[in-house]
């Protein structure tokens, strides 16, 4: 019996995913998550990349049409930034481009972790991303939380800064489904970004999941290809559910889990990142990747069991 031919092809483009609003900002639901693209695992994790690789995966991205991009002040490695490849691979940048950015955790210029910003601290960090992306406003910020039991003061800055003007839209990261009703109560969130994968069962994260769409809000899982792997890089271990459905699709496990993640619903969004531009192929092609009825519920019991 003849294996199915493999469906990765650079012939399909993030238009296959489909689209979604962030707010009044139309992107397609495949996105481009640039924690990677630093070195050869995230933040002080492996090797620092070759620029002109990375360069070139960013600008290969929006080829393919890739128009929403995940980035954060503090994805740096001993010798790339993040912000700064964006900057140097896209600007000026397109209009239909949105960037988002995250605010909240800091590091240190020699890569430690330091003291989550205060609330007042948060506007030095969103000019900081302004500045290396060469901006002067933000599209997207989200609020990363950081242990704290509520969101409201630290939420309640960047929304004035969204009214200042150095921010169009809000969204919030790593929280509850209090924290989506306490941000509520303070200005609109258009989007939340959670870790969520599918060999991670989240009861809570399906409750946010729910909620954000009952709202419109757009949900933007993270670690969706590299699972308990996290920021070192997509995981190996693959369960043999995802196994089966990628040979019946010709398709690879991290294309099935992509694929996985946005039948979850139609507002959700997915940021798989890499610094590989073959990979970055594959993943946008999972947006074509359509699963049967039967397969997602191979996959669903499968996460079940992971729990």
């Amino acid at each position: 019996m003849c294996e199915t031919p493999p469906m990765t092809t650079e012939t399909i483009t993030a238009d296959a995913s489909g689209t979604f609003g962030l707010g009044d900002l139309p992107v397609r639901r495949i996105g481009f998550g640039a924690m990677r693209l630093t070195g050869s695992a995230a933040f002080h994790h492996g090797t620092p990349s070759d620029r002109q690789r990375s360069l070139g995966v960013l600008r290969k991205a929006v080829e393919l049409g890739v128009n929403h991009i995940d980035t954060a002040a503090f994805y740096f490695s001993a010798l790339r930034s993040a912000n700064e490849l964006i900057n140097s691979a896209l600007s000026p940048y397109r209009d239909d481009l949105v960037i988002a950015a995250k605010v909240g955790p800091y590091r240190d210029y020699d890569g430690a972790w330091g003291t989550s910003a205060r609330p007042e601290e948060l506007r030095g960090h969103v000019e900081e991303n302004l500045r290396q992306l060469g901006r002067d406003h933000l599209d997207i910020v989200y609020l990363r939380r950081m242990r704290q039991d509520s969101i409201a003061e630290h939420f309640g800055a960047l929304a004035e800064l969204r009214t200042a003007g150095l921010i169009r839209h809000l969204g919030i990261s790593a929280v509850e489904p209090r924290h989506l009703a306490e941000a509520l109560r303070i200005a609109p969130v258009v989007s939340v970004q959670n870790r969520y994968a599918l060999d991670r069962p989240d009861p809570v994260g399906d409750e946010l999941l729910r909620l954000c769409g009952a709202h419109g809000i757009a949900f933007v899982p993270f670690y969706t290809v590299a699972g308990e792997a996290a920021e070192r890089g997509a995981t190996a271990a693959h369960d043999d559910a995802v196994l089966s459905v990628a040979r019946a699709h010709g398709a690879t496990p991290a294309q099935v889990r992509i694929a996985w993640t946005l039948h979850q619903g139609p507002h959700v969004l997915a940021i798989p990142g890499t610094g590989n531009p073959g990979h970055l192929a594959e993943n946008v092609a999972a947006g074509a990747l359509r699963l049967t009825a039967g397969e997602l519920g191979r996959l669903d019991r499968a996460r079940g069991r992971a729990g």
